[in-house]
C-alpha cells in the first residue's frame, strides 16, 4: 500500500485507507486514496450497491450570527442569509428549515469563484446558523471571502478538521438507516438534519455521483467508528477519488477548475436554475448585470455533453472544431463504465449547443468525430420525496 507523502495534508482516516487502497495521489494538496480495487469495479459498485468516499479534503464550515443576537426563527435566518447573499445568486433567505441549496460564489464580473452547498439547519435552536460546504482547492480563498463579507455581522467557524464521508448508491439509505438512524429515511434530496449518533452528525441527503446518498460530517474522534460500522455492511465498499470523478462525469456535474472558473458565469455553465425568482428580480448579486443580460439574451457559449464517435477519449483542453473552425474546448473527459464508451463535457458557441450537432475533437492533432448530447449521460437517481 502507498507510503505517506510528507509534503501533503492527510485525511483524519488516512491510516484506515492506507491499509487497503492500491493507489494514492495529490488532490488539492491532500494525499488522497485514488483506487482500492480499481476504478471500473468501484464505479459499478457505487451504481449498484453503496460506495463510501472520504471527502474530508472539502471545506465544511458553520456561518452564524453572533451569540446574543436576539433574533428568532425566520427573522434570524433571513439576517444571516442576507449576508451570504452578498456573494451568491441563490435565494438563501428563502430556504426552509432543513433545506440545502447549490449555488456559486461570484466575482464582480459574474464569474464563478467556486460552487458550494448552503444549508439551513432543521433544528429551531439553530436559527441564525448556516451550514456551508465549499471545494477543497478553493477553500482558503472562500473562507477568507466569506469572513470578510461577514465583517463582524456573523462568524465563520471552520469544520474542515472533521471528517466528511459520502455514502452513495442505491443501497445507501438502507445502510444509513441501519447504522445511524431509521429517521434518515424521512429526509429527501437536498435536505439536512443533525443526528445524535457517533457523537453528533450533520447529514445532508446529497452527493456528487448522480446516485441517492448522504454526506455525513463527523468529528474526527468518532470518524473511525462510523466508517467501520458502515464498512461492516456487505453492501458498502470504500471508493477512491478516481471513481468519484468518473461518476460525477456520467452525472454531468461540474468540477471547479474545469466546467467552472472565474471567467465562466452560471448561465454559461447551464446553471440558470440556481438563480431563483426573487434574486433575478433584484439582480443584487456580484456580476448581476452580466448574468441578467445572459438570462435575457443568452450567453455566447454554453456547457454541453459530448459523445465521441470513436473509442479515443477527449480530455481537458482538447479543442472543439466545426467545419475547420475552433468553436469551443473540452473541460472534462474520460471513459464511462456504464455506457462502455468515452464521454466529455465542454463549452461551445451557443448556436451549436444543440443535441445532435456533429463536431470534431482535435485529439493529438487529429480530428475525431463526435456529437453533442444532452446531459446527464446517465440519469440521476436522487430520492426527491
Amino acid at each position: 500500500m502507498g507510503e505517506r507523502t510528507g509534503s501533503l495534508k492527510h485525511l483524519p482516516l488516512d491510516a484506515l485507507w492506507r491499509a487497503s487502497a492500491k493507489k494514492f495521489g495529490d488532490f488539492a494538496g491532500y494525499d488522497m486514496p485514488l483506487e482500492f480495487e480499481g476504478l471500473i469495479p468501484e464505479h459499478h459498485w457505487t451504481r449498484t450497491q453503496a460506495g463510501l468516499f472520504d471527502v474530508s479534503h472539502m471545506g465544511p464550515c458553520f456561518f452564524a450570527l453572533p451569540k446574543g443576537h436576539g433574533l428568532e426563527g425566520d427573522a434570524a435566518h433571513r439576517a444571516v442569509a442576507a449576508i451570504i447573499e452578498e456573494l451568491v445568486p441563490g435565494d438563501i433567505q428563502g430556504l426552509k428549515p432543513g433545506q440545502v441549496r447549490y449555488t456559486t460564489l461570484l466575482n464582480a464580473s459574474g464569474g464563478c469563484l467556486d460552487d458550494l452547498m448552503i444549508a439551513r439547519p432543521a433544528e429551531p435552536g439553530a436559527a441564525g446558523d448556516l451550514y456551508i460546504v465549499v471545494n477543497a482547492g478553493t477553500k482558503e480563498q472562500d473562507f477568507a471571502l466569506i469572513a470578510q463579507a461577514a465583517a463582524g455581522r456573523a462568524n465563520l467557524v471552520r469544520a474542515d478538521d472533521r471528517c466528511l464521508l459520502a455514502l452513495q448508491g442505491p443501497a445507501a439509505e438502507a445502510v444509513a438507516r441501519a447504522v445511524i438512524s431509521d429517521d434518515l429515511g424521512a429526509i429527501s434530496f437536498m435536505q439536512v438534519k443533525r443526528f445524535d449518533a457517533f457523537g453528533r452528525l450533520t447529514i445532508t441527503r446529497s452527493g456528487y455521483t448522480g446516485e441517492d446518498g448522504f454526506e455525513i460530517l463527523v468529528r474526527a474522534e468518532h470518524a473511525g467508528a462510523l466508517a467501520a460500522a458502515l464498512l461492516a455492511d456487505e453492501r458498502v465498499k470504500p471508493i477512491g477519488l478516481g471513481a468519484r470523478d468518473s461518476l460525477r462525469l456520467e452525472a454531468g456535474l461540474c468540477l471547479y477548475g474545469h466546467e467552472l472558473d472565474e471567467t465562466i458565469s452560471p448561465i454559461e455553465a447551464d446553471l440558470a436554475w440556481i438563480i431563483q425568482k426573487r434574486r433575478r428580480a433584484l439582480g443584487d448579486f456580484p456580476g448581476g448585470a452580466r448574468i441578467l443580460e445572459e438570462i435575457a439574451e443568452g450567453p455566447t457559449r454554453r456547457r454541453i455533453g459530448i459523445r465521441p464517435l470513436e473509442r479515443a477519449p477527449a480530455r481537458d483542453g482538447v479543442e472543439i472544431h466545426k467545419d475547420g473552425r475552433k468553436v469551443g474546448v473540452v473541460t472534462s473527459g474520460g471513459f464511462s463504465p456504464i455506457l462502455n464508451a468515452p464521454i466529455s463535457m465542454g463549452y461551445v458557441e451557443t448556436a451549436l449547443a444543440v443535441p445532435g450537432t456533429r463536431i470534431d475533437l482535435m485529439v493529438r492533432g487529429t480530428a475525431r468525430p463526435a456529437e453533442i448530447v444532452a446531459l446527464p449521460f446517465v440519469p440521476h437517481r436522487y430520492r426527491k420525496g
